[in-house]
């Protein structure tokens, strides 16, 4: 049964209605603590000293995201994970055998770099291979899988969806999606949220907001959104805020009603309020907001006080609810198959006239490759092949440069050669000043490199829904 205002979504679950204004923290509201070991599980492998360490203060929860844009649109794209199934299986291993030996939730978003059905299951299996492994008593597990059916996709868009292109693209149209071929949405709290009601051990979500993975037990707990959300924007990276720089170490986040107090569990790294506040800054387009399905974080207010040497803690985040509750959409679809082939040159003619060199070599690919299809990519490395042309510095001061030459065609054969093509020519580019005949360039090897095909992102939208949880699915099984 539901009481006064309260439905029924299509998986049978109770949901509250968009904008409904949310209690005040509660007086004596118990202290959460989360550990969060990695910014990207599996990308490289946790540090097993910190996470310990971590583990010996007795979270709440274990804490990690899985996924990221970072890594371009080729593995959600091709369908396929960025990081190798064994550092996985160690990160994974490490998470799960600590949160059951201290009984606590463990939640994974974004499972295996892409948050696709496919991650879910491979990291589900993992899950399951290791219990066995370690003989653990039985545990509560629930797979929440992300991956949209493109069809239904084109009939909320056809039926009059309400959509917007995020970082200047139109609304969703069904020609975005027809150049689709793997598309997720992107979760808020309340499916993983939802999993915990539902008395869920281990958590293995597909694609979430980074900061929702985090503020689910904090909601859970009776905490605001504003709290919950910015302690997970806090805590997704990991030791990337904390000073100096470092990678793969233990965070611990402890939330009561007098903010949210992070400690770095390694020994040489300090959460100060400069390197808290500048990650809460971080990868944001206003460094001040943090957008998350059904509203955003407003961190104007937030102040950052030194608690000691090596904890900080915040306070003042603000909840800003959103006009309508939208959840994003991340699409990729193949272009076509690629090459690599890689150039040197140390002729000071050849640098200094490079792109009458690169122009050349454009006009031969032209003159056997003619179509949109074909396509080939400059890489300069000595010049701009790090920004591309957001490189503010133009004169190459360097005595070489290298050259990785990018060709992309519908089949792996014409990529080869349109590769091919485009290096060789750097060796008889006819450019003023040339004297010698041996050519201007030289090759690490005589040959092309076959590479992963090209895909580019095609959905970077939001969507409204009706229910936070209608585009995902549940699966919850014994274990163990």
């Amino acid at each position: 049964m539901t009481s006064g205002g309260d439905k029924l979504n299509a998986n049978g679950f109770r949901m509250s209605r968009l904008g409904q204004r949310e209690p005040p923290i509660p007086v004596g509201l118990r202290p959460v603590k989360l550990l969060t070991p990695t910014g990207h599980l599996g990308f490289t492998p946790i540090e097993p000293e910190s996470f310990w360490k971590g583990v010996a203060q007795r979270p709440d929860a274990i804490i990690a995201d899985s996924g990221s844009c970072d890594i371009g649109p080729h593995p959600l794209g091709a369908d396929e994970a960025a990081s190798p199934r064994t550092w996985q299986e160690h990160d994974l291993e490490l998470m799960l055998t600590a949160s059951r030996r201290l009984g606590v939730p463990m939640i994974i978003g974004s499972a295996s770099d892409t948050g696709t059905d496919r991650g879910v299951r491979e990291f589900a299996a993992i899950i399951r291979e290791l219990a066995r492994k370690h003989r653990l008593p039985r545990f509560r597990l629930a797979t929440i899988y992300s991956s949209q059916d493109l069809h239904d996709l084109k009939r909320r868009v056809e039926t009059g969806a309400w959509t917007a292109g995020l970082d200047g693209r139109p609304p969703l149209t069904v020609e975005d999606l027809e150049q689709t071929d793997n598309a997720v949405a992107v979760m808020g709290v309340e499916p993983i949220l939802e999993a915990l009601r539902q008395g869920a051990d281990v958590i293995i979500a597909g694609r979430a907001c980074d900061p929702a993975i985090f503020a689910a037990p904090l909601r859970l707990a009776g905490y605001d959104p504003a709290v919950a959300y910015f302690a997970g924007k806090l805590l997704e990276c990991a030791s990337f805020c904390a000073e100096p720089f470092a990678g793969k170490e233990s965070i611990l986040g402890t939330v009561d009603g007098d903010g949210i107090v992070l400690e770095p569990m390694s020994s040489y790294q300090r959460c100060t309020p400069a390197s808290v506040a500048g990650h809460a800054m971080y990868e944001r387009a206003n460094p001040l907001r943090e957008y998350v399905p059904g509203g955003y974080v407003d961190m104007s207010d937030c102040v950052y006080d030194a608690v000691d040497e090596r904890r900080t803690r915040v306070r003042g985040p603000r909840w800003v609810p959103g006009e309508r509750y939208a959840v994003k959409l991340e699409g990729a679809g193949k272009v076509g198959e690629r090459a690599l082939m890689i150039v040197g040159i140390r002729d000071p003619n050849t640098i200094a006239r490079l792109d009458d060199a690169i122009a050349w070599s454009r006009r031969k690919v032209r003159e056997r490759f003619a179509g949109e299809q074909y396509q080939v990519f400059y890489h300069v490395y000595g010049k701009n092949g790090v920004m591309g042309e957001l490189e503010p510095i133009r004169e190459i001061r360097s005595h070489e440069v290298c050259v990785v030459v990018e060709g992309v065609a519908p089949t792996r054969a014409e990529a080869m050669e349109l590769t091919n093509l485009a290096g060789r020519n750097f060796l008889y580019a006819r450019i003023p000043g040339l004297k010698g005949t041996a050519g201007a360039a030289a090759f690490m090897s005589d040959e092309v490199l076959p590479a992963r095909a090209a895909y580019r992102w095609t959905l970077n939208h939001v969507i409204a829904v009706d229910d936070p949880l209608e585009l995902f699915r549940f699966q919850f099984e014994e274990v163990g």
